[in-house]
């Protein structure tokens, strides 16, 4: 007879052989984690998802890892139910990922009869519906961990990438796999060299045309046309007004839309659009971080953006701040800049920048690039706005001398090189340099 020490060891090692969020290597800093919360609850929960069973697994997993395990076992048990509505089916392989977060959570939870209820659930799905590939997870898993590891990490859409195409091969003709799995292609192949360009177009073009009511997709290609020289005006006005009667959320479309209308329509018109969506809809923070996107387009392209725009960039700014309290640092950074273009309340600037200079980088959990964006943001901003060519440089180092890759850092690397033959700081710069 094994004894409760055996026995709690025979459990753990059953744990760690599951496919779950628990056992995917996912740990970023509580800065990423409700980053990625908020990216997630912005996505929305409108039925008919094909997502909407992922999307709250996800959930559920951000919120253990949060402490909040109440809300986990809530987000877990709305993730069983999405998936039941969407595949009408009371179980299926589908449930393996959910079972799998429910056996950890428990066990966290000291409920170890439950945690073996859900494991006993677990072994019986996989016998019940095994892989169609010997020695291959099962496409629902597959497809589960693709679309976790996409919105999880930047760094990991390659391997998204590899899940996908092993989802999509083992049961072909779902159709939100291989959109979600386009979309992904986009994303990480979006500076990559020219001769991929051709492939992806005609992936977006086939996943157009099996997913036709995907808007985001369209968004994306549309663009994609663009780069290649396609007048796209017209049918960019057109996807418009298919987003406007769509319900809010960040998959609807309407960001690579306003990205469009950046580059090859005005941004005029993106005001336009991304502020008739939020008249329609007044109370969706979401929207109202579009429209803060646009007027900051707006306002850094003029060269005398008119007071009134301003400050209703401002208005929208603190709002979006408030509404985004652990995600908002970019925008905190948005709105210092804005305000040194404002014909009053300039030292508000220097305010934020002393408040993000003296409080978030003093927190251990502060992401490295984030640091490095401080930085390089407030080295700018001493440079161009009181021509403070000494500090500038100060802070470009400091941004450099975090060992972190990114683009931020690289563009701190690249005005140190302009700079270092010029600046009295010319022996800082070389030894920060040297170090790289």
């Amino acid at each position: 007879m094994m004894s409760a020490a055996q026995s709690q060891t025979t459990l753990e090692s059953k744990l760690e052989t599951l496919q779950c969020h628990f056992t995917w290597d996912l740990d970023p800093s509580r800065s990423k984690l409700f980053r990625l919360r908020d990216n997630l609850e912005d996505m929305g929960t409108e039925e008919g998802n094909s997502w909407l069973g992922h999307i709250y697994n996800l959930r559920g997993f951000i919120q253990y890892k949060l402490g909040f395990k109440e809300d986990a076992q809530s987000l877990f048990s709305k993730a069983a139910e999405a998936f039941r509505q969407m595949r009408n089916a009371d179980e299926g392989p589908w449930l393996v990922v959910n079972y799998g977060n429910l056996a950890w959570l428990h066990h966290h939870l000291g409920e170890q009869a439950e945690s073996q209820a859900y494991l006993s659930k677990v072994d019986a799905l996989i016998n019940k519906y095994p892989s169609p590939c010997q020695d291959e997870l099962h496409p629902e898993m597959c497809a589960e961990k693709a679309w976790t590891l996409m919105k999880f990490s930047a760094e990991q859409k390659q391997l998204a990438a590899d899940y996908f195409e092993k989802a999509i091969r083992m049961q072909p003709g779902m159709v939100e796999w291989n959109t979600s799995h386009v979309i992904g292609l986009v994303g990480a192949f979006k500076h990559s060299e020219t001769g991929l360009e051709a492939d992806i177009l005609e992936k977006m073009r086939l996943a157009k045309e099996q997913d036709t009511e995907n808007l985001y997709l369209a968004a994306l290609y549309l663009e994609k046309c663009a780069e290649n020289g396609e007048r796209i005006e017209d049918e960019a006005r057109e996807l418009a007004r298919k987003v406007l009667r769509n319900p809010v959320s960040s998959s609807s479309g309407i960001k690579p839309l306003l990205w469009v209308y950046r580059r090859y329509v005005s941004i005029d018109e993106a005001i336009d659009l991304a502020e008739e969506a939020l008249e329609n809809h007044p109370d969706e923070r979401y929207l109202k971080r579009c429209v803060t996107l646009c007027y900051k387009w707006k306002i850094y392209r003029d060269s005398r953006p008119k007071q009134s725009m301003i400050d209703r960039a401002i208005s929208l700014l603190e709002d979006v701040i408030s509404l985004y309290p652990h995600s908002s640092l970019v925008k905190k950074l948005d709105l210092a800049n804005i305000y040194t273009k404002s014909n009053k309340d300039q030292a508000k600037a220097e305010q934020i920048y002393k408040e993000l200079l003296n409080h978030q980088l003093l927190k251990s959990d502060v992401e490295p690039e984030d640091k490095q964006l401080i930085y390089n943001r407030y080295a700018k901003y001493l440079y161009f706005n009181r021509q403070d060519r000494k500090g500038s440089i100060k802070y470009h180092i400091k941004a450099v001398e975090i060992p972190h890759r990114s683009t931020v850092r690289d563009n701190s690397i690249t005005t140190l090189r302009k700079n270092k033959d010029k600046s009295e700081m010319c022996r800082e710069i070389e030894e920060c340099l040297a170090n790289l």
